[in-house]
């Protein structure tokens, strides 16, 4: 993104999160032009450098660290040393988002909590993220992603009625949560340049899968407390009724959303159908006995042709991609989402760009995560720390 269109920079972020919400949070922000500064400890730095999705491993780091940190400086501090305490405290006078996601309890016995920041730099944009919130009942309670998902009832909405609960394949929690809290940094932001002062963000982990749910939640909340219900068959929304779900065809899977049951009956030519073709009711009640039928009949063709029979009749479906479908479709290429960075050694790794487009322009990273403390001598050098 040329200098020109990105809305963010000139600002300083100073980043003591780890693992995935925060350093989302701060993600984004970088994206749209912010300098981000990652304070790390020298012992081993932010723990997500040894988090691992699989066996892949980047010069002796995780790819998921470099994928969430790319383009940050990092800054090796001792918290617990009073003359680095200081040097982050002094920092601070200058930066205008102060980032951090420790446990609650953990960043006041640090005195580096909002109280504190904000006695320093009443400009500062202060952003606190927790697992369940800092007065929670749950506020000691380890605040990982799969646990979040646990506690929030998400587990309830995946997979069919008879799989129990299902987690999202994704840190779905963690990145909510950060993309709550860069919605919140960026509004203070606003509120700032009219006030001249600083805020207070918080949010959390369960806060932000609450957030996720609102629409199912709101049904329920409104609707006897009644709890989803998933499909037994074929299930990708309990609050939805048939065909609305992912069919297995001859050589695939064809995704088919909301469409009346008569007109699909019409088109696919399917006699069982017809029953339930003005029976609204029945979409939902005998969801699973519709999408059986519609089921064996997809069976029978290849995902292509059910796509080009359905499509240009207004039904709305999609082929099943794979990541290497997706990739390679022109598509994905047309909308330039990789780039290339180099890591510290000069490894290059191919990751996924910012989703925001600012005049048509999409952020771009140069370098990939930093090694710990690798900006440590400039950046004290250059703000007298």
């Amino acid at each position: 993104m040329a200098q020109d269109f990105q809305p963010l920079n000139g600002l300083l972020v100073v980043d003591l999160s780890q693992f995935l919400a925060g350093p989302y949070a701060t993600l984004r922000l970088q994206d749209l032009g912010a300098r981000v500064i990652k304070i790390e400890r020298p012992d081993g730095g932010d723990l997500t450098r040894n988090l691992y999705f699989s066996d892949t491993v980047i010069d002796g780091e995780s790819t998921v660290f470099h994928a969430i940190n790319r383009g940050k400086e990092s800054l090796a501090l001792n918290l617990k040393d009073p003359a680095d305490l200081a040097r982050l405290k002094a920092l601070a006078e200058r930066a205008d988002v102060f980032v951090q996601n420790f446990r609650p309890g953990v960043i006041e016995r640090l005195g580096l909590d909002y109280a504190t920041i904000n006695a320093i730099n009443p400009r500062t944009v202060y952003c606190s993220i927790s697992g369940y919130g800092p007065d929670s009942p749950w506020r000691d309670k380890p605040g990982q992603d799969l646990l979040a998902q646990a506690r929030s009832g998400v587990m309830w909405l995946n997979g069919s009625a008879g799989d129990g609960p299902v987690p999202f394949g994704l840190a779905v929690a963690d990145m909510m949560a950060g993309a709550a809290a860069a919605h919140g940094i960026l509004a203070a932001l606003v509120g700032r340049g009219i006030s001249g002062k600083g805020a207070h963000v918080e949010t959390s982990l369960l806060e932000a899968m609450l957030d996720l749910q609102f629409e199912v939640l709101a049904t329920h909340l409104n609707d006897g407390g009644r709890p989803p219900e998933r499909a037994n068959f074929r299930s990708a929304h309990p609050a939805l009724p048939a065909p609305y779900g992912v069919y297995p065809t001859r050589d695939g899977f064809l995704a088919v959303a909301m469409m009346p049951i008569g007109e699909l009956a019409d088109l696919l030519d399917i006699d069982a159908l017809k029953p339930f073709a003005d029976d609204q009711k029945a979409w939902f009640r005998q969801r699973d006995r519709i999408k059986e039928i519609i089921a064996e009949k997809f069976a029978g063709e290849t995902t292509d042709h059910w796509v080009s029979l359905l499509e240009p009749q207004g039904i709305w479906v999609a082929k099943v991609h794979s990541w290497s479908e997706l990739l390679s479709s022109e598509a994905f290429r047309h909308l330039e989402m990789v780039q290339s960075v180099r890591d510290a050694l000069g490894t290059e790794l191919s990751l996924i760009r910012s989703p925001v487009r600012i005049n048509g322009h999409r952020g771009r990273s140069s370098r990939a995560a930093p090694d710990i403390g690798m900006d440590s001598d400039a950046i004290i050098a250059e703000f007298g720390l």
